[in-house]
């Protein structure tokens, strides 16, 4: 099986190209959520333990099951460790074998990006210009290079409680084609903006932003409420706004939608992002409704970034190749290995 370090991921796509590896797993991503009936797709299985959760994403239709296992510690940081960290896997359907067992930390940061900016171009209005983000963490700098891909930005504006972290986004996007704005609270950062995407950490009900400061016309992606009692926005935002999710019964459990029941939850839901992509739904109906975003992360994106990168890897002879399965002559014969 062909083994993806972090190192042969960064240089596939120092050959590839970052804008160009993006481009094509929008693309992919929106093949396989039009696929969507093809899939055979569970919530995800998570397990709470002190200080963050430990989830495992599996995934397959006819052809290939892929999984990630997943993590989320908010105070990883604090010791010098990544708040989110993640490893996959690439297996035949046919025989169960793998072909590929990868990184999947830039791979998690690379495809939410992907997705977000898929969905903002479906949700958000088509002159916006204003993007506010919240929380500028290891996944943000991802996110606003993906967005600027499907609007004209002219200007981010970003906040976070840590100024180091502040200070790193800006040094990762100097010489940017947008105005920075660094501001001193989310609501300076927000009021005014177009687009709207909070990434935070906190594993809480933290109301980042408040509903007083927004006005119609605005789209939100809600990025980091992504787990069991864990989210973003004030409550009164969700009654205001046209809400798609990426897969409602994981979004139910884990979305800024756990706080309703099912069934409220059903009738406040508008669509699954895949009626959007495959036009059953449409996206953005007026200039003046609010559109949100309830993002969690479903197993189908890391099935397309796995697959992408490895027909990437094959065509550009990247990656090492590694049993970790037994070669036998005799496929009976286990013991054999050990002789």
């Amino acid at each position: 099986m062909k083994i993806i370090t972090e190192e042969v991921l960064t240089e596939l796509i120092k050959i590839y190209g970052f804008e160009n590896y993006l481009k094509d797993l929008m693309k992919k991503l929106r093949e396989d959520f039009s696929r969507w009936e093809e899939f055979n797709k569970i919530p995800r299985p998570s397990m709470q333990v002190p200080g963050g959760v430990l989830e495992l994403m599996p995934i397959c239709d006819k052809k290939y099951y892929t999984f990630k296992y997943v993590n989320c510690h908010p105070k990883n940081p604090e010791t010098k460790l990544m708040t989110v960290v993640a490893t996959g896997q690439l297996s035949r359907i046919d025989t169960g074998y793998p072909l590929l067992v990868s990184e999947m930390t830039l791979h998690t940061a690379l495809r939410t990006a992907a997705t977000t900016a898929l969905a903002t171009d479906f949700l958000a209005r088509k002159n916006s210009k204003i993007h506010a983000i919240i929380g500028t963490g290891a996944q943000s700098e991802f996110l606003i290079k993906a967005l600027s891909m499907v609007r004209d930005i002219k200007e981010v504006r970003y906040f976070d409680i840590d100024s180091l972290a502040m200070d790193k986004f800006e040094k990762n996007l100097k010489g940017s084609a947008f105005k920075m704005t660094r501001c001193k609270n989310a609501e300076e950062a927000v009021k005014g903006a177009d687009i709207i995407t909070t990434c935070t950490a906190c594993k809480a009900h933290v109301d980042v932003l408040k509903n007083d400061w927004i006005k119609s016309g605005v789209h939100i992606n809600g990025i980091g409420g992504d787990t069991v009692g864990k989210t973003e926005l004030e409550f009164l935002i969700l009654s205001r706004s046209k809400i798609v999710v990426e897969y409602f019964d994981q979004a139910i459990a884990e979305g800024e939608i756990q706080r309703f029941d099912r069934k409220e939850a059903k009738k406040k839901v508008y669509a699954e992002l895949y009626e959007i992509f495959t036009g059953k739904k449409s996206g953005r109906a007026n200039e003046k409704e609010i559109t949100l975003y309830d993002s969690v992360g479903i197993a189908l994106e890391d099935y397309s970034a796995l697959t992408l990168t490895y027909e990437l890897a094959q065509k550009h002879n990247l990656g090492e190749e590694i049993n970790l399965t037994p070669v036998l002559s005799n496929p009976k014969d286990l013991i054999s290995v050990l002789n």
